[in-house]
């Protein structure tokens, strides 16, 4: 955008998901700390153009040379995780949470004869126990309030609990049913621990029994058509999972910890580390690797730590996603690092909010992943060196600068399609993307030999490939003539130069099929066979990402770190996404062809089932009485799918 700062990463890069950004400058002091629902959105009020911002917002700004991110759940664990952040960097330009002031917590004073639940800062009350810490004191005084209903505990304070017992009269909350006013002596003093006692546990998270029970409760009330009990069954299931929604941000006081998460494909690896000193993310790391073989992520893992612990100290608890094959020689050479006689636990989370925490850094390192390769594929500089390269190694007289790769999918051999996608310049023309339905096919090959025998169809015999410089020469023309208007395309008529082949009749320099060379020799056949010339053929084999030529016999080996094989690996990849979602539509528009077939199954019933199994493969091992938990689904329409999905 003009008159905004050169550093201004770009919108496609940033996230729209939750989370918390940092503003820091070229010393990396961390200037501005900020939450957001959507980032990519929240962000781009700070790009705006710089007449237009706020003088403070503005000169942060410009003071700052790099903006950086991390995911989160939702927003209130942006909310957490941007308070602890303005506590650890106490950045200039923040003026929130400077007062020191503490998050509220949920306690239950078990500690006393006759335990009471409040909102409390304090976290010293003699043998109390402590919930949260939450976002909002309204919030949870909120959710406290319903609970009462399914916990009537008691909620008072000391001087009207003595008021109750001098006066012999409950206040309002006995009234009503939210407490069970042990002050008058409606329940006795260990009764009424033992409600305590549960409130206490379904907080801690043992809450499947109570939740079970109530849902049992309102289906029955609902049976009985005790419609007004069934609604409240369904506020408290409401109330209590909005209390039950576990806070990934800030855990238990006592965790010390290092969280990885590592997202990898065959030439590269994101890592992600999140530092977490007593319950709270004290910093976050995150770097790039080029995997020059191709690693398990057990044995990335191995060399994730020895890169990340080779100058400092690691922590007594260290998370990973995956455990290498030698795990205890790792461990010991872990508590090595951290000194004579320390433990280090090498592990990974399974569930609670340590696994929640776990999804968090992993899906940070997914969005770092996603965003070096997209940095690489937008390096001009990169793109000219991988396509000079390519051309080197194949033996290309020029450089492909129109790349197309095709791809085939299906599902046991059923609903076949493939997929073109085109690459120009070594960036993706999405509109020149091509589907294909293949009605019948023996294998891969076939499938390969049929869809590149109808692509090449389109090319006129004999015709011959356009020259780098003619494909250049063509681009710019159009590029002026929609710069410029009608004006320019009357002039571009006029030009001895032609207007450039539209979109699926214009041929490539380089056509690559994904597979061996098995693939690769049916799409010589059908090269040869459709008299097309000037075409280079090769094809991609994932398993070592080893380039086949036709009627070759090894292959060609492209450094695994250089840009030429990471701009093949990206083509291949798209056209193997662009097949796999053009695979389940038609997977999708099947069983839902045949569903509608069922007597009494409309859309909305089909939609609802398809939503309900997540997928056909579970939809058809359903039983009848699992379909008919779907809403408008009996057993008598179950019976019927069934019959109906047996037959083909």
């Amino acid at each position: 955008m003009a008159n905004t700062v050169a550093w201004r990463p770009r919108a496609g890069d940033i996230p729209n998901q939750p989370g918390v950004y940092r503003f820091t400058d070229d010393n990396k002091r961390v200037l501005y700390v900020g939450k957001a629902k959507n980032l990519r959105a929240r962000l781009s009020n700070y790009f705006a153009p710089l007449a237009t911002l706020h003088e403070r917002t503005r000169r942060m700004v410009l003071s700052a040379s790099n903006v950086e991110w991390t995911i989160v759940g939702n927003d209130f664990e942006a909310l957490q995780l941007e308070y602890t952040w303005i506590k650890e960097f106490d950045p200039p330009f923040n003026v929130q949470y400077k007062d020191d002031k503490s998050y509220p917590y949920l306690a239950i004073t078990m500690g006393d004869e006759v335990p009471r639940v409040l909102v409390t800062r304090n976290r010293s009350l003699p043998n109390a126990r402590y919930f949260g810490p939450y976002s909002r004191a309204w919030a949870i005084r909120d959710t406290v309030d319903v609970l009462l209903k399914a916990f009537p505990m008691r909620s008072c304070s000391t001087s009207v609990y003595k008021r109750a017992q001098q006066t012999g009269r409950p206040c309002l909350l006995g009234d009503i049913g939210k407490c069970a006013a042990p002050c008058v002596g409606r329940v006795s003093q260990e009764d009424h621990k033992s409600i305590a006692l549960d409130f206490a546990s379904f907080m801690a998270g043992n809450d499947s029994r109570m939740l079970d029970s109530i849902r049992v409760k309102m289906t029955d009330a609902a049976g009985e058509q005790d419609y007004e009990s069934a609604a409240r069954y369904r506020d408290q299931i409401g109330a209590m999972e909005t209390a039950l929604a576990k806070n990934q941000i800030v855990l238990s006081e006592d965790v010390d910890a290092d969280f990885f998460g590592i997202a990898h494909d065959e030439l590269a690896a994101a890592v992600q580390q999140f530092i977490v000193r007593g319950g709270r993310i004290r910093g976050v790391r995150g770097w790039v690797v080029d995997k020059e073989l191709d690693v398990e992520l057990g044995g990335l893992v191995e060399s994730v730590l020895q890169n990340a612990y080779d100058d400092t100290s690691p922590p007594r608890d260290v998370l990973v996603p995956a455990l290498p094959d030698d795990s205890t020689a790792l461990e010991e050479w872990l508590a090595q690092r951290r000194g004579l006689g320390a433990r280090v636990r090498l592990r990974v989370a399974q569930r609670g909010e340590k696994a929640a925490l776990a999804q968090t850094v992993e899906t940070n390192a997914k969005n770092a992943l996603m965003l070096y390769k997209s940095k690489r594929s937008g390096d001009f500089v990169a793109r000219s060196q991988a396509l000079a390269d390519i051309q080197e190694a194949l033996g290309m007289a020029e450089a492909p600068l129109r790349m197309e790769c095709f791809d085939v999918s299906h599902l046991s051999g059923t609903n076949v399609v493939a997929s073109m996608v085109v690459f120009e310049d070594g960036l993706p023309k999405k509109q020149h993307y091509r589907r294909f339905n293949i009605a019948e096919t023996t294998d891969d090959t076939d499938s390969i030999y049929q869809v590149l025998k109808r692509r090449l169809a389109y090319l006129a015999a004999g015709d011959a490939v356009p020259t780098a410089a003619e494909v250049e020469e063509a681009a710019m023309l159009t590029e002026s003539s929609n710069a410029a208007g009608d004006t320019a395309r009357s002039a571009a008529e006029s030009d001895v130069v032609p207007a450039p082949p539209s979109k699926f009749a214009y041929p490539p320099q380089l056509l690559i099929v994904d597979g061996g060379q098995p693939q690769v020799n049916a799409a010589q056949r059908a090269l040869e066979e459709s008299g097309v010339s000037g075409i280079q053929l090769a094809g991609i084999a994932k398993r070592l990402e080893e380039i086949w030529l036709p009627d070759s016999d090894y292959p060609v080996i492209l450094p695994r770190n250089s840009d030429a094989l990471f701009l093949i690996q990206r083509l291949r990849d798209e056209a193997h996404r662009f097949a796999i979602t053009h695979q389940r539509q038609r997977r999708s528009k099947d069983i839902s062809s045949v569903l509608s077939t069922v007597p009494g199954l409309g859309p909305s019933r089909i939609k609802a089932l398809l939503q309900h199994f997540g997928s056909v493969a579970r939809l058809k091992a359903a039983s009848a009485e699992q379909m008919s938990e779907v809403p408008g689904i009996g057993e008598t329409t179950a019976a019927a799918i069934i019959e109906k999905l047996g037959q083909r």
